[in-house]
């Protein structure tokens, strides 16, 4: 067998070996920064299909962090592994604060925890799960590339944090109804819709970010044309949602207007959001 295949082989089983400890790292960081949940009783024991949600979204944005670490130019074996240890700790601990930080501003209205683990709200549990997936690919963003340090990422963060705040304000804005009120009142088509928004802004910051650092103006630029292009898709989105991919039916009516709000309406309402974020991501 070719040296330079098993050199290659052996490279990939390291850096896979590295990924997986990270995430069970991540894994453990969950419940250090989260003493409020009892992960194995809200799955195993309750069947919490809220807590399940929200858990997996951790999941898939842990996933997504590690990814930004793990791509780029090689500096070697042993510097990318030095490079790996380091963002790779930061970006999780980044990914924990996120989920805590907007839990108190996003979801302000109401406690996240009491939702999911008291209430099982579906809703809710989406609604965390998003915003881990979102700072997963906000962090993506920042740590790929060259050209900056662990001060970037830090600032490159609290940029990602502060949009999707604004995201959330937006979302509620746009919509002709009061959003926590019923996403509260357990209304996973709500949950759903909103999900999307911010997944897709999520999507659109993490795009901006990811190319090698060269200065603050040129990221400044980069980071504004996409959130401000998101930002005004999102009534845009809607509007496709509601007239064109909902034929027939009031977007509106079918999310709180009826004894059981159709989940599938907040469905494809996601799916403009987070899809018109992924064409956008390709035409820039």
């Amino acid at each position: 067998m070719n040296m330079t295949y098993i050199d290659a082989t052996l490279t990939t089983v390291v850096y896979l070996t590295s990924s997986f400890a990270l995430f069970f790292i991540g894994k453990y960081l969950y419940q250090l920064f989260h003493r409020g949940y009892n992960v194995k009783d809200e799955l195993v024991e309750k069947d919490n299909l809220a807590f399940a949600l929200a858990h997996t979204g951790y999941f898939i944005g842990l996933i997504l962090a590690i990814g930004g670490v793990m791509m780029g130019e090689t500096a070697g074996l042993l510097m990318d592994l030095l490079y790996i240890g380091v963002y790779g700790i930061v970006s999780l601990i980044l990914l924990n604060l996120s989920i805590m930080v907007n839990d108190k501003v996003i979801l302000r209205r109401f406690s996240v925890r009491k939702e999911i683990c008291e209430d099982q709200n579906e809703g809710t549990g989406l609604l965390e799960g998003a915003s881990s997936i979102a700072t997963g690919l906000i962090i993506m963003g920042s740590v790929y590339g060259e050209g900056g340090g662990i001060d970037t990422v830090l600032i490159y963060w609290v940029i990602g944090q502060i949009l999707l705040i604004l995201t959330a304000f937006v979302y509620n804005w746009i919509t002709p109804f009061d959003v926590h009120e019923h996403v509260e009142k357990d209304n996973v088509a709500v949950g759903v819709a909103m999900a999307g928004a911010i997944i897709a802004i999520g999507n659109l910051v993490r795009h901006g970010l990811m190319h090698d650092f060269e200065n603050w103006w040129i990221t400044a630029e980069y980071i504004a044309i996409d959130a401000g292009i998101g930002l005004i898709f999102l009534p845009i989105a809607r509007f496709i949602a509601d007239k064109i991919l909902l034929p027939g039916r009031n977007l509106t009516d079918e999310l709180i207007n009826q004894d059981k709000p159709n989940i599938g309406a907040g469905v494809i309402e996601a799916f403009a959001y987070i899809g018109g974020s992924v064409l956008i991501c390709w035409s820039l």
